[in-house]
């Protein structure tokens, strides 16, 4: 379900490492904790929560595979009265087609039990004045949900100088050259930035992809223009996130579970939840993510084999 384009191949996880550590400057600042405890999956440690809040990649999927066991996993934390909603970047997505993906996978979410980053960005538009936007999207997906009037950004250096603010969904048609004639407008005219998608990265079986996130972070460095996100490790989601879960449920009761430290665990922490990081699939896939959690300081509540 990757929006990305390009693929990293070799020692994916330490460039995307660095990348997102050379980025904190602009990530919300996590709650402190000195250890985690590990854990096999999700079932070792369902005694402890109410709510478990499942990213898709790297926790549900990798591409367009599911992870071998978590839909069983899943239904049987629902039987144990277990509320589960997935919470994931996955902005270039309709939800029709997200929930459309799930289904094929053999999961079974309903309506309320996904929130996207895309979500959370079409929400926050209800604060900004109508404009003619230009969009970082893949047109193969259709116009559903996105805003009336506004542009697919392609080859049309004219498209980019008529926007009057820029939103970006997904990567997957984009390209090293529309990033510079973006880069290129921003700096003839300065306009806003909002960014459904923050990952840098995402996991797919060919590698990691190229996401929203490092393309935006590449123009706030290069024009000045500091976009705003709405996806994981930002509030915005998170938000709606909390008006899904049940009424009276405290936060420690409440899980975020992710492959990834700077988005899902960071995320979950500044938002008051307790976090659970996947070791042994997506961002890490199977190395052991020790040695990062203490370079960086995101410490998660529980580290687990698998979800």
């Amino acid at each position: 379900m990757s929006t990305g384009s390009a693929i990293l191949k070799g020692a994916d996880t330490d460039v995307a490492f660095a990348e997102y550590e050379s980025v904190r400057h602009r990530l919300p600042a996590g709650r402190g904790r000195a250890d985690f405890v590990r854990a096999t999956d999700l079932d070792a440690i369902a005694d402890e929560f109410d709510v478990f809040l499942l990213d898709a990649f790297g926790v549900l999927n990798i591409g367009e595979t599911a992870i071998p066991g978590v839909v069983d996993r899943v239904d049987g934390l629902r039987r144990r009265g277990k509320q589960v909603i997935v919470v994931t970047n996955a902005a270039g997505y309709p939800s029709s087609v997200l929930h459309a993906r799930y289904t094929r996978l053999g999961y079974s979410f309903g309506t309320n039990d996904v929130v996207s980053s895309r979500m959370a960005l079409l929400e926050g538009l209800g604060s900004h004045p109508p404009r003619k936007w230009g969009m970082v999207a893949a047109p193969k997906f259709g116009r559903d949900e996105l805003p009336e009037g506004a542009i697919f950004l392609e080859d049309d250096a004219g498209a980019y100088a008529e926007a009057e603010g820029f939103l970006m969904f997904g990567a997957s048609a984009w390209n090293e050259t529309r990033q510079a004639l973006l880069t290129q407008a921003l700096k003839a005219k300065p306009r806003q930035v909002l960014v459904g998608n923050p990952d840098l990265v995402a996991p797919v079986e060919a590698g990691l992809s190229r996401e929203p996130g490092h393309y935006a972070h590449r123009l706030a460095a290069a024009t000045g223009v500091e976009p705003v996100f709405y996806g994981k490790p930002f509030p915005a989601i998170f938000d709606m996130a909390r008006q899904r879960i049940r009424p009276g449920t405290p936060d420690h009761r409440v899980v975020m579970v992710g492959d990834t430290l700077h988005t899902d665990i960071l995320g979950g922490a500044a938002a008051g939840f307790r976090t659970a990081l996947i070791q042994g699939y997506g961002f890490f896939d199977g190395a052991d993510p020790e040695a990062p959690i203490r370079a960086c300081g995101i410490v998660p509540d529980f580290i687990l084999d698998r979800p």
